[in-house]
C-alpha cells in the first residue's frame, strides 16, 4: 500500500474515545489525572495520553451533552450549556440566571391561560348540566317560626304557607309586570338573563371581603327568591346562582320568568307573593289591582321596611311611618314616570293617579290576637336589630327558626288582666262617649339585674289595634322625668355663676338632695345658671307654673319630688345644664332619639319627651340595680334547624355610681310612702316610684320599681285610625269620670294590682341604705333653708314674658280644666291644638323641637303630644325600637 494511502496513526488518547473522555468529564465525571504531564501541545508519542483535545471537539462535546440534559459540573444541572437530564417542564428556567429563571416563557404562559380556561369552561359546562331550573311551588313553602316563653313552652308559631299563594301569568295585571320592568330590569324582555357585570362586580366584592351586592336582573332575582334553602351571600352560591340564571334564561319563557319572579318575591307584612300583597294592602286579588296601586307594590320590592307607608321602626330607627310615607310617595310617582317614558302606560292615563294609593293599616293574623302579635313583634325585632349574620324580615319570613323570649306567661296574663280590670271597672265609651273613646293603655315590665323584658301590655288585641303602646307610644312623660334631672344634680352639681357655661364636675357643686332648696313658687321666674333671665328666640321670659298653681316656697329637693313641684326641678335642670340632664336620661337608658326632645328649653327637666314604657321601664331599672344599666331586651337565643345561630350578649354598663342611685331611689320611696305615688304601695314590700301627667292631661304615667322588678303604666287617648292624617292626643278631662286623670290614679292602680300578683312568691327586698351625698346649694331665689319672701312675678305677664304649662303631677283633688287658650297660642305662635312640644303654655308657649311627626307648632299644654302613635323610641336594640 501506498504511503499516501495509508491511514494515519492517531495520537494516543484523541480521536472519539478522546472526546467521550472530554463529555464526561463536562456532564460531571471526573477523569483521571495522566501520570506526567505533557511537554508540549503536539503531544509525545511515547505511550503517555494528551491532557486535553482539541477547542473544536471539547465545543462539539459540550455542545452535544447541553442538548441531551444542560447538567451542570456539580449534579445540578443549573449550568448554562451543561449537559444533563432533560425535564418535561423546563421550570425554573434551566439556562437563565437571577429573576429570568423564574419569568415563565411565553409558551409556558400561553399554555398556562389555554389550560385555565379550559378548566373555566369545562366546569361551566358540567355546571351548566347540572343545576336544576327552580320550582316557584316549591319555593313558596316556607317553614314556620316558633317562639318560645321564658319557660320554653310554645308562645306561637308563625309564618309557613299561610300568607302565599301561586298565580298565574293570566292573573297578574300587565301594569303589574311592567311596573317591576321599569323599576328594576328595563331590558328584562330582551336580556340573557344575566347581567355579567353585576355579578362581577358582586364576586370581587365578596372575594375582597367588602359589601355583597348584586346587579341582579329580574330572572337572577327569581333565582334567588326561589332558592330558599340557601340564603347566604357566598362565591359558592353566587356561582351556582349564576349559572341556573343562564339556564333560566335560555330554557324558560319571559312570561315564564316573571310568573315565578312575582310570586316568589317578598312585599313586607309576612307577604310573599303578588297575590298575598294584594290581598294584605289592599284587600283585593291581584288581578283587580290598578296601575296606581301596582306602582307602590313594585316599590316595597326595593325594601319593604323602608317603603311600607306603617313604618317599621323596630326593625330600622329610620324607618318611621313618616319617612317610610315619603320615600314610598316619591317611589310610586318615580315608577309611573318610568312606565310612561318606557311606554308601558300613557301620560293621559298617569296623569289619572294623582293621589298615593295609601294602602291598608297593618293587622296581624287571628292566631296572633291578644298579647300574643305584640310579642312576637318585639321579639322578632329584637333578633333582627342585634344578629351579627346580617339576617333580615325577608330572611326570618321564610321560616325555619326558633325564637326564646324573656316573656313570662304568667306576668304577662298578669298585666293584661290589671289593665283590663281598670278598663272594664271605668272606661265607658257608650256612656261617656266624648270623654272615653280612643284611650289607651301601654305597660312594660323588665328585670334590674339582666335588663330581660318580663311582660308587655301592647294594647286591647293586636288583631284590632295595631300600634304597640308599650313600645311606641309617643306619649310624654311628664314629671316621670324629674329623677333624672336629680341624678344629673348629684352626678355633676350646680355650675358656678362665675364661671362660663362648659364647667368640669371640679368647679360645680354636687347637690344633696336633703340639704339643697330652691324656690318653690308658682309662676317663677327661671333663670340661666349665670343668674340672668331666660328668654327664647323671641326675647320672651318663662314663667314656671306648678299643678294648680300652688306655691311652695323655699323646698328642699326631697319634698318637691314628693310633691312633684315643677319650678325647683325645672330650675336646677338649667342650673346643671339641660344638656347634661339629657345625656345622664340616656346613660340610665333612654334612647338617643327623636322620643328624646332635642330642646335645650326650661320645660327639657319636666318630661316633654315621649320614651315607650319598655324605656321608661328600663331606665327606673338601672336605680333599681344601683347605678348598674342593662339594655331591655327580650330575645335569649335563636336557633335555625336546631343549630344556635344567635344569643344573647348582654354588656352590663355603669350609668352613674350606687350613691348616687341609691339616693335616688330613697327620694322615690318617699314619692309613694307619703307623696303623691301612695295609692301604689305594696304591703310588706319596699317601693320607689314617680307619678306624671302632663298639662292638657293627655298623658299619664306611673313608673315604679321594687329590687327585683320594674314597671312602667302609661295612658291616654289617641285616635286608632291609623289612616287619619290628623291624630292627636286628646284631653283626659272627665275620662272614666273623673274631672282630671293624674299618674296616681288609674296608671298607679294598675301598676299596684300587677305587681302584687307578678312578686307573689318571691321575697320581699329592701332597698340598699344610700350613703349621704353632696351639699347644700340654693337655687330660684331661695337664700336658706328658711322661708324667706321671694320676689313674686307678675302675676300677668305682658308679652314680653310666658307662663310655663302647668304641668300635671299632683295627685291632690283634680282641678277644673283651665280655659282654652288656643286663640292665644295661635297669635303669637301659630300653634294649634295638636302641636309639637311640650315647651308651651297656657299664655302661649315656646317654639321648641317639633315631634317628627307632627306639626311644629305648639300647644297649649306645652307637649310633643302631637302625632300619632309611632315614634316610639324603643328598647336596646332597634334602632330607635324596640326591646
Amino acid at each position: 500500500m501506498s504511503e499516501h494511502r495509508r491511514k494515519p496513526s492517531q495520537p494516543q488518547g484523541g480521536g472519539r474515545a478522546a472526546a467521550r473522555r472530554a463529555a464526561q468529564q463536562s456532564s460531571g465525571r471526573r477523569a483521571a489525572p495522566s501520570r506526567e504531564s505533557t511537554a508540549s501541545p503536539s503531544g509525545a508519542h511515547d505511550g503517555e495520553e494528551p491532557a486535553f483535545l482539541s477547542r473544536a471537539d471539547a465545543r462539539r462535546a459540550a455542545q452535544r451533552g447541553g442538548r441531551r440534559g444542560g447538567g451542570g459540573g456539580d449534579g445540578s444541572g443549573r449550568g448554562r450549556g451543561e449537559p444533563g437530564k432533560k425535564r418535561l417542564i423546563d421550570y425554573p428556567r434551566h439556562n437563565k440566571d437571577g429573576w429570568q429563571r423564574w419569568m415563565p416563557s411565553w409558551k409556558q404562559t400561553t399554555g398556562l391561560g389555554v389550560a385555565f380556561v379550559g378548566s373555566i369552561l369545562l366546569a361551566g359546562t358540567v355546571s351548566y348540566a347540572l343545576v336544576q331550573v327552580p320550582d316557584q311551588n316549591l319555593a313558596s313553602k316556607a317553614e314556620n317560626n316558633v317562639y318560645y316563653w321564658d319557660d320554653g313552652t310554645q308562645l306561637a308559631a308563625t309564618g309557613g304557607s299561610a300568607n302565599r299563594q301561586v298565580i298565574g301569568i293570566a292573573q297578574i295585571p300587565a301594569a303589574m309586570q311592567n311596573a317591576v320592568i321599569s323599576a328594576e330590569n328595563k331590558s328584562f324582555r330582551k336580556d340573557p338573563g344575566v347581567d355579567f357585570m353585576g355579578m362581577g362586580r358582586a364576586l370581587y366584592n365578596m372575594a375582597m371581603g367588602g359589601n355583597t351586592q348584586g346587579g341582579s336582573t329580574i330572572t337572577q332575582q327569581y333565582v334567588k327568591n326561589a332558592r330558599l334553602g340557601d340564603q347566604s351571600q357566598t362565591l359558592d352560591r353566587k356561582y351556582k346562582e349564576l349559572f341556573i340564571s343562564m339556564k333560566v334564561g335560555s330554557k324558560m319563557k319571559k312570561p315564564a320568568i316573571m310568573e315565578g319572579y312575582l310570586n316568589t318575591s317578598y312585599y313586607g307584612r309576612g307577604a310573599w307573593g303578588i297575590q298575598a300583597a294584594a290581598r294584605t294592602y289592599y284587600g283585593k286579588d291581584a288581578e283587580k289591582l290598578n296601575p296606581s296601586e301596582c306602582a307602590f307594590l313594585a316599590s316595597l320590592l326595593k325594601g319593604a321596611t323602608l317603603y311600607d307607608p306603617a313604618g317599621n321602626p323596630g326593625y330600622n330607627p329610620n324607618a318611621t311611618a313618616a319617612k317610610n310615607t315619603d320615600r314610598a310617595k316619591k317611589r310610586w310617582a318615580w315608577i309611573l314616570g318610568e312606565m310612561v317614558k318606557d311606554g308601558h302606560l300613557d301620560a293621559a292615563e298617569r296623569d289619572k293617579y294623582t293621589e298615593f294609593p295609601m294602602p291598608k293599616p297593618v293587622r296581624q293574623s287571628d292566631d296572633l290576637g291578644g298579647q300574643i302579635g305584640y310579642l312576637v313583634d318585639l321579639a322578632k325585632a329584637n333578633f333582627i336589630n342585634n344578629n351579627t349574620q346580617g339576617l333580615t324580615v325577608e330572611d326570618l319570613s321564610k321560616g325555619g327558626y326558633e325564637i326564646h323570649t324573656t316573656f313570662n306567661k304568667n306576668k304577662v296574663a298578669q298585666l293584661e288582666k290589671a289593665v283590663s280590670k281598670v278598663k272594664k271597672a271605668n272606661i265607658d265609651p257608650e256612656a261617656r262617649p266624648k270623654t272615653d273613646t280612643h284611650v289607651q293603655f301601654g305597660g312594660a315590665s323588665v328585670a334590674p339585674d339582666s335588663g330581660k323584658i318580663v311582660a308587655i301590655y301592647g294594647g286591647e288585641d293586636a288583631t284590632k289595634h295595631y300600634t304597640n303602646n308599650a313600645d311606641q307610644t309617643g306619649a310624654q312623660v311628664g314629671s316621670t322625668f324629674k329623677p333624672f334631672v336629680l341624678a344629673a344634680a348629684m352626678q355633676h352639681g350646680k355650675r358656678d355663676p362665675s364661671l362660663g357655661p362648659d364647667q368640669s364636675d371640679a368647679q360645680r357643686t354636687l347637690v344633696s338632695p336633703d340639704k339643697s332648696v330652691y324656690n318653690g313658687d308658682n309662676k317663677l321666674k327661671i333663670k340661666n345658671y349665670d343668674g340672668s333671665v331666660w328668654t327664647n328666640e323671641e326675647d320672651k321670659e318663662w314663667l314656671q307654673r306648678n299643678d294648680g298653681d300652688k306655691s311652695y316656697g323655699p323646698i328642699d329637693l326631697r319634698e318637691a319630688m314628693r310633691e312633684s313641684a315643677n319650678s325647683p326641678f325645672v330650675q336646677l335642670g338649667m342650673d346643671v345644664g339641660i344638656s347634661t340632664v339629657r345625656d345622664v336620661a340616656i346613660a340610665a337608658g333612654l334612647r338617643d332619639d327623636e322620643t328624646l326632645s332635642k330642646s335645650n328649653v326650661p320645660s327639657f327637666s319636666i318630661g316633654v319627651s315621649s320614651p315607650s314604657a319598655i324605656r321608661m321601664a328600663g331606665s327606673y331599672a338601672t336605680f333599681a340595680a344601683s347605678g348598674k344599666q342593662n339594655d331591655p331586651y327580650s330575645v335569649t337565643k335563636v336557633l335555625k334547624r336546631g343549630k344556635p345561630i344567635y344569643e344573647h350578649d348582654g354588656k352590663e354598663k355603669t350609668a352613674f355610681s350606687a350613691q348616687i342611685a341609691d339616693n335616688v331611689t330613697d327620694v322615690l320611696k318617699t314619692v309613694v310612702e307619703k307623696g303623691t305615688g301612695t295609692s301604689a304601695k305594696l304591703e310588706g314590700r319596699q317601693v320607689a316610684g314617680k307619678t306624671g301627667t302632663t298639662d292638657g292631661n293627655k298623658s299619664a304615667w306611673f313608673v315604679g320599681y321594687t329590687p327585683q322588678l320594674s314597671t312602667a303604666i302609661d295612658m291616654y287617648r289617641l285616635d286608632d285610625d291609623e289612616s287619619n292624617k290628623d291624630r292627636k292626643f286628646e284631653k283626659m278631662f272627665g275620662t272614666g269620670g273623673q274631672d282630671k286623670i293624674h299618674g296616681a290614679s288609674f296608671p298607679a292602680e294598675i301598676w299596684q294590682d300587677y305587681m302584687k300578683e307578678a312578686l307573689k312568691g318571691e321575697k320581699a327586698l329592701p332597698f340598699p341604705k344610700p350613703e349621704p351625698i353632696g351639699e347644700a346649694v340654693y337655687g330660684g331665689g331661695a337664700a336658706s333653708p328658711e322661708p324667706s319672701p321671694s320676689e313674686s312675678p307678675d302675676e300677668s305677664p305682658s308679652e314680653s314674658v310666658i307662663e310655663s304649662p302647668s304641668e300635671s303631677v299632683t295627685e291632690s283633688p283634680a282641678d277644673s280644666p283651665s280655659p282654652d287658650p288656643s286663640e292665644t297660642c295661635k297669635k303669637l305662635f301659630g300653634c294649634d291644638d295638636n302641636g309639637g312640644t311640650n315647651q308651651g303654655n297656657d299664655n302661649g308657649g315656646v317654639t321648641g323641637d317639633p315631634s317628627p311627626s307632627t306639626s311644629e307648632s305648639e300647644e297649649e299644654n306645652g307637649g310633643a303630644d302631637g302625632g300619632g302613635g309611632g315614634g316610639g323610641d324603643g328598647t336596646g336594640f332597634f334602632a330607635g325600637t324596640r326591646g
